[in-house]
This record gives C-alpha cells, sequence and structure tokens, in this order.
C-alpha cells in the first residue's frame, strides 16, 4: 500500500525537510517485505488558495478520485503508535492499495474535507506547526513499519 502525504503550502531545504525524507526512506525500506510503501510527500502550493475551504479543493485536487485519505486535525482521534500501525495493517489487508495523509494549511483542515476523510487523526492535543506535523507523521509511519516487523525500534 503505498502512502503518500499531501500537504499545504512548501517547505525549504532545512532540518525538518532532511528528517522527513530520512523517515519516509526508512518506512519504505522497512515496509517493502510488509506490502507498506514506498511512502512521500506530495506538496500543494497553490497561493491562491488562501482560505479553508479553497486550500480543501486544492487539496482534493492533489488526490486521486476516490482515494481514501486520513486528515491530520487537532480533532481527530489519537491513536497510539500500536494502535496507529494496526490501523495500517488492516487497511492494507483489507486491499487498499493508496492511503493518503492530509495536512491543510495554517488555520487547518476544512469541515467539509474533513467529513470525507476516513478518519482524522490527532496528534496530540497541542497544536503545531505544520513543518513539525509533516516530521512528526513521517515518524510514525516509520514506526508503524517497525512495529508492524517486529524490530526493535519501538518499545513498548
Amino acid at each position: 500500500m503505498r502512502l503518500t502525504i499531501c500537504a499545504m503550502g512548501r517547505l525549504r531545504k532545512g532540518p525538518e525537510l532532511a528528517l522527513i525524507d530520512d523517515y519516509l526512506d526508512r518506512a519504505s525500506k522497512t515496509g517493502r517485505a510488509l506490502g507498506l510503501g514506498p511512502a512521500r510527500v506530495i506538496e500543494v502550493d497553490d497561493r491562491k488558495a488562501t482560505t479553508m475551504a479553497t486550500q480543501a479543493e486544492a487539496l482534493l485536487r492533489a488526490l486521486p478520485d476516490n482515494a481514501p485519505f486520513i486528515t491530520m486535525d487537532e480533532r481527530g482521534e489519537t491513536p497510539s503508535s500500536p494502535q496507529f500501525a494496526k490501523k495500517l495493517a488492516g487497511l492494507r489487508d483489507d486491499g487498499v492499495r493508496e492511503l493518503w495523509f492530509v495536512i491543510g494549511g495554517a488555520d487547518g483542515i476544512d469541515p467539509a474535507l474533513r467529513a470525507r476523510a476516513a478518519m482524522s487523526i490527532s496528534l496530540g492535543r497541542m497544536v503545531w506547526p505544520h513543518m513539525l506535523a509533516r516530521v512528526m507523521l513521517s515518524e510514525q509511519i516509520y514506526r508503524a513499519t517497525t512495529i508492524l516487523a517486529g524490530t526493535p525500534y519501538h518499545r513498548s
């Protein structure tokens, strides 16, 4: 199952981008034998999309038709890392070939877009800058592959 992070805006070169690339590369390598990956980022850089509604439209244009997606939203569920891994494995086992994670703009996810999502996930009750949310999600995708692979990266 291909995993794609679809995010509003562009990241410039820097430590956050290096971390995202590293975690998604690791996730792709670890997940390959598990049927998870490759993992990648698609950036939606539409300067005309200045409201949550127009950003939602831009994000939807980036997604393939009928692609299942999960929104990253502070109002979402807060699964543990093992629960997240189990969710990914379940979707893979149900025949989902491609899963998208959607990160909105600075004002968050439009309610209409959130309503269309398969689910919404929160990274906790605190609000995170979007560049860090990308890093944290990338790390959790990698962590999920290591949990499913039974490697010692995740310690319970």
